[in-house]
């Protein structure tokens, strides 16, 4: 069985090996590099193990204009895990199976953003759908599912990689009788959806206004990929890990409350613990060790 196999992030990588162990892989299809440090361009998690495999590599900038060499291939089936660009309905009606290892339990989360905002949105529970892909977005057939339990130690990159594994195992259970056509698979309750889009930039400064368990959560959702952040002094500080607290003082949200081996900041319903930070243009250090020497944070002033 020949598979075309699409996918970008790390997400994706241990996916694309498992079926490259038991299937052939003709043809590897990820986003375009993309411009990092000085500008140089880097390629995606997928092309580099690609490439490290053997496998032959397709960039298109868009999908839906440039998708030719996908069908000169003359694959069997399509398989998606993250890979980042809407599937033209042309291609979709090119296989008779193009199947999507998304990571939520549908029809909860469907949408490009679904493991960040799962966390940022407090759920306790999440997982692995292998889906029928359609040309509505994440609204086809259900062929498996898993769940996985969302720790409060949990950041998008542990359950990136948690989910990651358990898609794996999923789909290379589940694929057999997919194709045989003994799982027929299920329709989604569509009065259930909810939908995660794509992160914005505004989602990722944090506002002190807010509950510190909101906050906590946001930080969790966003490390370490993008990663969550405040300005002072008209310095951006990245934070990768909190904690909540309980305080009860009258200060207003966004008040630096103490300095002495912690950063402790004022919210809406008590103060958030700062453990993690990333002045700009620095590695990212625990709070006790940018503390020690620092002269930028003063107990008492406010962060806008």
């Amino acid at each position: 069985m020949k598979i075309i196999f699409l996918g970008t992030p790390s997400f994706a990588v241990p996916i694309m090996e498992a079926l490259n162990e038991k299937y052939e892989i003709a043809l590897v299809v990820t986003q375009p590099d993309k411009p990092g440090k000085h500008n140089k361009l880097t390629a995606s998690s997928v092309k580099e193990r690609a490439l490290e495999l053997g496998l032959e590599v397709f960039q298109p900038i868009k999908i839906r204009n440039d998708y030719e060499k996908i069908l000169e291939k003359k694959a069997d089936i399509m398989i998606t895990a993250a890979y980042g660009q809407f599937i033209p309905e042309a291609l979709l009606n090119s296989f008779k199976y193009c199947l999507n290892v998304h990571g939520s339990l549908l029809p909860y989360h469907r949408g490009g953003a679904p493991i960040q905002r799962a966390i940022m949105n407090g759920d306790k529970v999440t997982g692995v759908t292998i889906m029928e892909m359609v040309k509505a977005m994440d609204a086809g057939r259900m062929f498996a599912k898993r769940e996985v339990e969302i720790l409060d130690s949990d950041n998008n990159s542990s359950l990136f990689t948690k989910l990651s594994l358990v898609g794996r195992d999923l789909l290379l259970e589940s694929l057999p009788d997919i194709i045989s056509g003994k799982n027929q698979g299920e329709a989604q309750d569509e009065s259930k959806a909810t939908y995660s889009y794509n992160l914005t930039k505004e989602e990722e400064l944090i506002d002190f206004n807010k509950e510190s368990q909101a906050i906590f959560n946001q930080v969790r959702g966003l490390a370490l990929e993008p990663g969550a952040y405040f300005t002072y002094k008209n310095e951006n500080f990245k934070v990768y890990k909190t904690k909540a607290v309980l305080n009860d003082s009258d200060l207003l949200p966004g008040t630096i409350i103490s300095l002495n081996k912690e950063l402790l900041i004022k919210t809406k319903d008590g103060a958030i613990s700062i453990l993690e930070i990333k002045p700009a243009g620095k590695k990212v250090m625990p709070i006790k060790n940018f503390l020690n020497g620092q002269r930028i944070f003063v107990e008492n002033e406010r962060i806008s």
